[in-house]
């Protein structure tokens, strides 16, 4: 299948990315990005553009793609609402709007753990986003809430504490609050294929969903 990918200079998009261009049912990854990813892959095309917000319903470019994994975010620590929400909500609800047909296409929304939980700003903001997407008329829309990752093999898109809970992943994963970046992306390549039995991702399914 193809599949529109945001997010692909960031740690998790860059770790779905790799990931996708390893998988044989991929066909084709449009990363879409501000910037190029860093990488190059007979699979790989690459969309730059200045603000994600300009992108237009008429533009052939996001036609006839059957899925798009919205990886792209931004921590909300000491931000305001004003400064999270066009990253959180406006471009990836934007991006649905335009990416054509949906009833043909899955939309897969990045949210992280504790979104459903949380009554801080980022946890609103990030359920509004998840609620409204699912509204549509997309095929089928998942929102994925994983919490420590470890890094896909030849990330170079890492913060410091990309790296810190990478290295606390064998913990993580004890307490059932990790999944590998292999984990994450199969779980998104899955359910795009087979559906699952709820729209909420959180650890257990993505590590239940990967096995698939």
């Amino acid at each position: 299948m193809k599949i529109i990918l945001t997010g692909a200079t960031g740690f998790v998009g860059e770790g779905v990315l790799l990931e996708c261009l390893k998988d044989n049912r991929i066909e084709e990854v449009l990363s879409i990005s501000r910037k190029t990813c860093g990488h190059q892959h007979p699979k790989l095309k690459e969309l730059i553009v200045a603000d994600l917000m300009d992108l237009q319903a008429d533009d052939t470019r996001l036609h006839g793609y059957e899925a798009v994994f919205f990886c792209a975010g931004i921590s909300s620590v000491g931000l305001s609402e004003a400064q999270f929400r066009p990253i959180a909500y406006d471009i990836p609800m934007h991006l649905a709007h335009v990416v054509q047909p949906k009833e043909a296409m899955t939309y897969i929304f990045v949210s992280g753990a504790g979104t459903g939980s949380s009554r801080q700003m980022w946890g609103r903001v990030k359920r509004q986003t998840e609620d409204e997407l699912q509204q549509l008329g997309f095929r089928q829309v998942f929102n994925f809430r994983p919490a420590i990752m470890k890094p896909a093999d030849g990330q170079i898109h890492m913060k410091f504490t990309d790296k810190v809970f990478g290295q606390c992943f064998g913990l993580a994963k004890l307490l059932k609050a990790g999944n590998t970046m292999t984990q994450v992306c199969l779980s998104m390549i899955n359910a795009t294929l087979h559906g699952y039995e709820t729209p909420t991702i959180g650890v257990r399914d993505i590590s239940r969903l990967s096995k698939n």
